[in-house]
């Protein structure tokens, strides 16, 4: 378990933004970030991603459609990959993982696994790693985008509402701290998904959801 506790965040210390106001203010930082890094920890084991063909076709149980579509990526992967190398910039995600796996979770993962293959830097912590911090509920999904902005994103049933962002230099900096110091202990999702995934039969739905 990790001993180092997550910063506390007061939605009232930041700004509430939309779900399309985060979207534009996110996609404007992250392009503004040059030689630098950012950070995103990611908490939920179920999440109703919007705008993902694969997404939908999970939650429509056809597994093999969903993979095939995220194979139809590796095009914008690749080009994505040279922009961030071209600008040096680098994004860094944690996975906390429960088990057993959701089908959510098991289907990121393949996503993941992915993505590390074009470069991107993803790593995955058992829950365990993060208890010492939940002890009122879970931890919340949180990017730091290049050391300056800190993103709480907020969620509904249907997917994410927006976020609250926030801009303290001190806070923004101890959330950093505590996503680097999880990534420091976890492991390389390409190793772990080779391990623990790929053997897995498709997940199974329940009543529609995942």
């Amino acid at each position: 378990m990790l001993d180092l506790l997550a910063p506390d965040l007061v939605p009232e210390q930041g700004d509430r933004l939309t779900r399309t106001a985060y979207k534009q203010d996110f996609r404007q930082r992250e392009d503004a970030v040059r030689y630098g890094s950012s950070w995103k920890l990611e908490r939920r084991q179920h999440f109703e991603e919007q705008g993902s063909p694969s997404r939908d076709a999970l939650r429509r149980g056809d597994w093999e459609e969903a993979l095939r579509l995220l194979a139809d990526r590796r095009d914008t992967l690749a080009a994505t990959a040279q922009e961030d190398e071209r600008r040096g910039y680098a994004f860094h995600r944690v996975r906390v993982v429960e088990r057993p796996l959701t089908p959510y979770v098991q289907w990121e993962l393949h996503s993941q696994r992915q993505r590390a293959e074009y470069g991107q830097r993803i790593r995955v912590v058992p829950a365990a790693q993060v208890a010492a911090s939940e002890d009122t509920g879970p931890l919340p999904e949180v990017v730091v985008l290049g050391g300056r902005t800190l993103f709480q994103v907020l969620y509904t049933e249907a997917g994410a509402n927006g976020a609250i962002r926030y801009t303290d230099r001190d806070l923004v900096e101890r959330w950093e701290n505590y996503i680097k110091a999880l990534y420091a202990v976890g492991e390389e999702v390409i190793s772990y998904f080779d391990r623990e995934v790929a053997h897995l039969d498709p997940p199974t739905l329940s009543a529609g959801r995942e």
